[in-house]
């Protein structure tokens, strides 16, 4: 596959994402093994940008290191500085299934209980609520309680 084609603004772009980052995979002495190039494309398909460090002085077999890997791993050769190599390939958003029986997680609520003295601050406290449980305005927890059915709704449903 050949490797995707960028214009110089999204590559400045993808250049300034990746300056912070640290390398992920590492080039030894041995080149482009089977293992490094499984190991690229995985961390492409985590992370999108990537920074490789090759620990070879020959900048000619940097240059075609990078090329080789754009067009086998289909990315894009965003930048070789150095020793640094930085490639780029769009993530592959994955489909979230949704669980219909999800009940809602748990949730950090805030609380300011205020004095009855007027010139003092307020006492906050954070309250962590759960799904099955509600606040009510005096700042206590209660439970949910299952809905009640009347016995006629329930034998007409049976």
């Amino acid at each position: 596959m050949p490797a995707i084609q960028l214009t110089p603004a999204q590559r400045k772009v993808h250049r300034a994402e990746a300056h912070h980052l640290d390398p992920i995979v590492m080039v030894g002495g041995d080149g482009l093994t089977p293992a490094v190039k499984k190991e690229t494309d995985a961390a492409l398909k985590a992370h999108g940008l990537i920074k490789i460090r090759v620990f070879s002085d020959d900048r000619l077999a940097r240059e075609a290191m990078l090329q080789t890997l754009a067009d086998e791993l289909d990315a894009a050769p965003i930048q070789h500085i150095g020793k640094l190599l930085v490639l780029w390939r769009p993530k592959v958003e994955k489909e979230r299934t949704v669980d219909e029986d999800r009940m809602p997680g748990p949730r950090d609520v805030k609380i300011l209980k205020y004095s009855k003295k007027g010139g003092q601050r307020p006492e906050v406290k954070m309250l962590r609520v759960l799904g099955n449980q509600r606040l009510t305005p005096g700042g206590t927890i209660k439970r949910a309680k299952p809905k009640k059915v009347s016995l006629k709704k329930r034998r007409q449903a049976d």
